[in-house]
């Protein structure tokens, strides 16, 4: 197995004498000893050292670092491979990619690439930041809660990033559909609860939300149709009985007015 002196290694890595001495002392790799007691480094010693300085620049804490290369020293091949070797950090794992095969180990966010062979010479040691993964549907969903009072336009945009990364998240559906009914866009906000009927299903609060939103645009009948969906899906909706009482009121049926109402009082405790 070759090994390397000190000097190939400042050479190869481009890191000072103090970093590699710094390494050693701090645990993560340890050479053995050559002739007069001079550091021989292997394969496997070089790329630690290089995984482990690149880390603490990037601040990583040092005992994430230790875990992370001792599980490198054990998967790392004695020599580098034909297939090539490539160390990238995503998020809080470090991959290892050998070929067509990789694993995982714990690290921070840095992307290390080293190619060709150190036995002759060549090392190349490619290294940038990664970019930051692309937020999920429940970071854009959180992300517009935490907007609504703040800002009402940004927050829409947030829940339909949110939509567009998941069509089945509901809440979403939800929280959009009130925003833009409570800004008056009427005709968007029943677009979006359509859609969210389509992806998700007969919500019983969805159809409840579709239900508000026709009765604010006057169109009575289909609201009565929405609410009375809403209650085939949770007969224990009380301000749904509540607005079905006024709204049977409205449309000359007394009999479900006093029905619903009666409902709703049993259900608040109201009398």
């Amino acid at each position: 197995m070759h090994q390397y002196g000190v000097r190939e290694v400042e050479k190869l890595l481009q890191l000072p004498r103090s970093t590699i001495r710094a390494l050693i002392e701090a645990g993560f790799v340890s050479p053995a000893r050559g002739p007069r007691k001079a550091w021989r480094f292997s394969f496997q010693d070089l790329i630690v050292l290089r995984t482990a300085q690149a880390l603490a620049a990037a601040k990583v804490p040092p005992k994430r670092i230790t875990r992370s290369v001792k599980e490198l020293r054990r998967h790392l091949p004695q020599s580098m491979p034909l297939s090539g070797l490539s160390i990238c950090a995503v998020a809080d794992r470090v991959v290892v990619k050998e070929g067509h095969s990789r694993w995982q180990a714990e690290s921070g966010q840095y992307l290390l690439a080293f190619e060709g062979d150190p036995a002759d010479g060549s090392l190349s040691v490619i290294e940038s930041k990664l970019a930051e993964p692309a937020p999920s549907a429940a970071d854009w969903f959180d992300r517009g809660v935490a907007l609504e009072s703040k800002d009402a336009e940004a927050a829409l945009q947030a829940y339909e990033h949110a939509i567009a990364a998941d069509p089945t998240l509901l809440d979403a559906h939800l929280n959009l559909g009130s925003l833009l009914h409570e800004a008056g866009r009427f005709a968007k906000a029943e677009r979006v609860y359509r859609d969210a009927m389509a992806a998700c299903g007969n919500d019983a609060v969805l159809l409840y939300n579709l239900g508000v939103l026709l009765d604010d645009m006057d169109r009575k009948p289909e609201a009565l149709q929405a609410y009375e969906a809403a209650l085939r899906g949770n007969a224990a909706l009380a301000d749904c009985h509540y607005n079905l009482a006024l709204l049977c009121q409205e449309l000359k049926k007394p009999k479900d007015a006093i029905r619903h109402m009666a409902q709703y009082r049993r259900l608040t405790g109201r009398h």
